[in-house]
């Protein structure tokens, strides 16, 4: 399967899993800061069915922030049905924008990591493959991630997952799954029980203190 079918087989399980989600599940912190699974979701499918119109009247009432503008039309589209969100995720699972300057490894982290802060707090499992979370992770470890992924000053330590022939950096060592890496990497702290090694001190006191 090569990537983009990948992206879009994931979006389209992803809108599957959704449908069995309760009001109050829908409702329910995400990992993703103050928004609600809702919020993520919505984030996630309402990229491609958002008019090139409103998107730049986002980016101008967010002064330019791509981020900003983000969160303007998850907050302009809060009355949208959960049904509608789904049928958006299917209806552009097969998009393939890109944020400028950026390869197809964005919309792939993207999606990846916003389905664990949804899924995570309500103790649910995805249930994706273990073997794409690689580029997700040569991805977060990217010059690249720093606009808009990964948060500042990440401290330097030797991540390694045990779950793939994956490790990079050097210093403190740090070792689990690449699932709860790639969450750590991004600034969630959610599943820093499941890493190891002296360098799991330094990521959380990073995350805490962003």
């Amino acid at each position: 399967m090569d990537v983009w079918s990948q992206i879009a087989t994931e979006r389209r399980s992803l809108a599957d899993l959704l449908d069995t989600l309760t009001p109050e599940q829908w409702a329910a912190p995400s990992l993703c800061g103050a928004w609600t699974v809702k919020d993520v979701a919505v984030h996630l499918s309402a990229g491609p069915a958002t008019p090139t119109r409103t998107l730049l009247k986002a980016i101008v009432a967010g002064r330019g922030g791509f981020d900003r503008a983000n969160e303007l039309i998850v907050r302009w589209r809060a009355d949208v049905e959960p049904a509608q969100v789904t049928a958006w995720l299917r209806e552009y699972a097969e998009d393939r924008f890109t944020p400028p300057t950026m390869d197809w490894r964005a919309p792939l982290t993207d999606l990846r990591i916003h389905t664990q802060d949804m899924v995570v707090p309500l103790g649910l499992d995805a249930g994706v493959p273990v073997e794409p979370w690689r580029d997700v992770l040569e991805f977060l470890v990217s010059k690249a991630a720093r606009r808009g992924f990964v948060p500042k000053a990440r401290p330097e330590v030797a991540a390694t997952a045990i779950d793939l022939d994956w490790s990079h950096g050097s210093g403190p060592t740090v070792s689990g799954p690449a699932l709860a890496l790639a969450v750590a990497l991004c600034g969630r702290e959610a599943l820093l029980d499941q890493l190891a090694g002296e360098g799991v001190g330094a990521l959380r006191a990073w995350i805490g203190n962003p």
